[in-house]
């Protein structure tokens, strides 16, 4: 009997939807502070100062309010924008025809476009349920689950509201994809080409580490200007140009404040999505023959 080679493995459409949700699993106590910490009202608080706060407020289980949600807005929103490119991209590369950055590129931004729209409901409810513990009794939601929310706001708040913030939420999706999909796609590429790397998981930690960052390179500067449009007072900023502009006034560099934090809260998810991607892909994927 003939040995199959698991690298030449194709991944199914779905298979980035799963792995990207397994990833949610691990990272959601870092995407939940973070979201604690966009909405923070009062003395500026650092990563661990807020996961204390939570903690000694909800205990450990805390750090994981909202999972569901997370999971769902990764089964609608990544598994949408990775079946998109992985299905276009197959197509595009029969005949051992090679695809140029361009092509990458342009296919990862309308892949994350679409995404990003599939994915609002479910993050909004992410958001929410996250959000619901920093709330006084009488004001929280109090969901159930992702799905619960989703009804509700539906059935309370009208079809419209469950799509609010799909623009914002579009556009950092492009930026997210690029980096993460056509980057990590292109990095994988390149560094197979130097002969130094197999396909194996030293390829995946390396090009999935290069795609976080730049992952964290695109959305920095959207969501710099997001937070600051957030906390500053009404009518402070008439657009998001003015916001950009105000934050130009410092240098190029103002856009890119808190790199560092920010990869530390993408970089892990991007790097165990594409492990656990590839893994799926060579124990569970078609065999290319096929």
């Amino acid at each position: 009997m003939a040995t199959v080679d698991k690298r030449k493995r194709v991944g199914r459409w779905y298979f980035g939807g799963i792995a990207s949700a397994m990833a949610a699993c691990c990272t959601h106590p870092l995407d939940l502070l973070k979201v604690h910490l966009q909405t923070h009202q009062g003395p500026k608080m650092g990563l661990l100062q807020m996961g204390v706060k939570v903690i000694k407020t909800d205990g450990v289980l805390g750090l994981y309010n909202g999972l569901s949600a997370s999971v769902l807005r990764q089964l609608t929103y990544s598994m949408t924008r990775f079946a998109i490119y992985e299905t276009v991209k197959k197509e595009l590369i029969k005949d051992n025809r090679s695809m140029p950055v361009y092509e990458k590129i342009g296919l990862a931004a309308f892949a994350g476009a679409c995404g990003g729209l599939v994915g609002t409901p479910a993050d909004l409810i992410n958001v929410r349920m996250q959000n619901d513990i920093k709330l006084a009794e009488a004001e929280r939601r109090n969901y159930k689950h992702a799905i619960d929310g989703l009804y509700r706001v539906i059935r309370f708040e009208g079809p419209l509201k469950a799509f609010n913030g799909a623009t914002m939420a579009s556009s950092r999706a492009v930026c997210v994809t690029v980096g993460q999909l056509a980057g990590y796609d292109q990095v994988k590429h390149m560094l197979l080409a130097t002969g130094f790397f197999e396909d194996n998981i030293n390829l995946h930690l390396s090009s999935s580490v290069l795609a976080g960052m730049m992952a964290t390179f695109l959305t920095q500067p959207l969501d710099v200007m997001k937070t600051r449009m957030m906390n500053a007072p009404p009518g402070h900023y008439k657009s998001i140009m003015s916001c950009a502009v105000d934050i130009a006034k410092a240098g190029p560099l103002g856009f890119f404040k808190g790199f560092v934090p920010a990869f530390v809260r993408l970089g892990p998810h991007t790097v165990l999505t594409f492990v656990f991607l590839e893994q799926i892909r060579q124990n569970f994927g078609v065999d290319a023959k096929h």
